[in-house]
């Protein structure tokens, strides 16, 4: 994930400055330096760093920080303030036209990924906002460029309007029209890239955008060009007046410097990011929540989001009214993995997690391939076992074993971290109970106070 390094490294001078308990301005001057140089480590714009430095240091040095209680908490808490205000401050997304169709643009340079995030950003809006997207193929030189859209939209469930290798001015007016005809109430129109800014590239995107009047102009950036998606921003930015920004691929290597300056560079707001590969794998910038992950603060909010998403309501209640009964089973077991697969990459997941440094994951052995194994063995059971693994002997896990192709022991370490697991729901049942008791107790009725 982007940012990385450069959480690592803001982790580190936080934890010197911990260290100290009182601070001096020699201490804040040099928690800055720190900063600073890890800033520009993460390729964020050298004018960029030096403003956003000025502006924490001119907070840090203060009575706010030195007569706190915890000054070195009151720097990050300045710093993440800082930070969220750096990307944009709260979150922005699509504005709808208040007369359909909404016309949503996509610029970018040849390989930032346009196609693929314009099919990415109609399923969203069809999921999120229960609209009717259709997608429009205007890059009508790269090769096989049509075709890919066509395969893309197809996957996600989304209409294509093309008419080949035409005038991609008049493809995007006559998409317009048939929106208008088949009740489509927003439209996105991939557009042609360059690898590099032209002239030619420029005319051709300012007749589309005079020809159609975009309700929104979002440019798609690459996350992992580092500096040259801020440079390619701002050109961009001066011959179209885009509206926002889609940064891609941030779930590479990107060192983030594009996230941190394409706001504070033009002045237009980051509106969503590319996660993953998946075309489901989208989701709006937020600001806030950046800068908590940045900071090492996890981003509780989004994991919460992801679960609700992935989770079903009535299945969630069940299984709560099963765990107070203590009747959780492997069939349960299996389900809350299911469940669990659907929220994403199990090291994405953790890393949202407070604390929970997402580098340090690197080091960590997380088997993806952990939950397919576990998944094999309990089909390959009968509903039964699966009810009552207690009935489960010998010649039952060979069965179960070979069923599955995995080891015997294997099926002996997953029966025990299951037992372990009805122990603990047991536990926290007993626990539960012993609190009510307690309150019931409190009040001179008794554990019963029907009796």
């Amino acid at each position: 994930m982007a940012f990385e390094g450069l959480t690592e490294k803001l982790a580190e001078t936080f934890k010197k400055l911990r260290r100290k308990g009182r601070l001096n301005e020699s201490d804040i001057k040099e928690a800055m330096r720190e900063i600073r140089l890890s800033l520009l480590e993460a390729d964020v714009s050298y004018k960029v760093v030096k403003d956003f430095v000025a502006g924490v240091s001119q907070r840090a040095i203060g009575a706010d920080v030195f007569e706190s209680l915890t000054p070195a908490q009151t720097v990050v808490k300045i710093v993440n303030e800082e930070l969220t205000a750096l990307m944009g401050g709260e979150v922005q997304t699509i504005r709808f036209a208040s007369k359909p169709p909404t016309v949503i643009m996509l610029v970018g340079l040849q390989g930032s990924g346009k196609t693929t995030n314009g099919a990415k950003l109609a399923a969203y809006i069809k999921k999120h906002h229960g609209r009717r997207p259709l997608l429009v193929a205007c890059d009508v030189y790269r090769p096989a460029a049509i075709k890919q859209l066509e395969v893309v939209g197809g996957q996600v469930g989304i209409p294509v309007f093309q008419q080949g290798q035409g005038n991609p001015v008049e493809i995007a007016k006559a998409a317009i029209r048939h929106a208008r005809d088949h009740g489509n109430d927003v439209v996105i129109i991939d557009t042609a890239g360059r690898l590099h800014i032209d002239q030619a590239l420029m005319d051709e995107l300012k007749s589309i955008k005079a020809a159609v009047d975009p309700t929104e102009i979002l440019l798609v950036v690459d996350a992992m060009t580092g500096q040259d998606a801020v440079n390619a921003a701002q050109a961009f930015n001066e011959a179209l007046d885009i509206d926002g920004v889609m940064l891609t691929k941030l779930d590479g290597d990107a060192r983030g410097g594009a996230a941190l300056s394409v706001k504070a560079v033009t002045g237009k707001p980051i509106k969503f990011v590319g996660i993953g590969e998946k075309l489901d794998q989208i989701e709006p910038f937020y600001p806030d929540r950046m800068a908590s992950r940045i900071l090492g603060m996890g981003d509780v909010l989004t994991l919460i989001e992801k679960a609700q998403q992935s989770f079903d309501e009535k299945k969630a209640e069940e299984m709560e009214r099963k765990l107070r009964q203590n009747r959780f089973t492997l069939e349960d077991f299996l389900e809350q993995m299911e469940q669990l697969k659907n929220m994403g990459p199990l090291q994405d997941i953790l890393g949202m997690l407070p604390g929970v440094n997402a580098n340090a994951l690197k080091g960590v052995a997380i088997d993806e391939k952990a939950l397919p194994r576990v998944e094999a063995i309990i089909l390959s059971m009968t509903k039964e076992e699966r009810e009552n693994p207690s009935i489960i002997n010998s010649s039952r896990k060979r069965r179960i074993a070979k069923g599955s192709g995995v080891r015997v022991e294997d099926v002996n370490r997953l029966l025990k971290q299951f037992e372990m697991m009805q122990k603990m729901v047991k536990q926290m049942n007993a626990q539960q109970m012993g609190r009510r008791a307690r309150k019931a107790g409190k009040g001179g009725k008794g554990l019963f106070p029907f009796m």
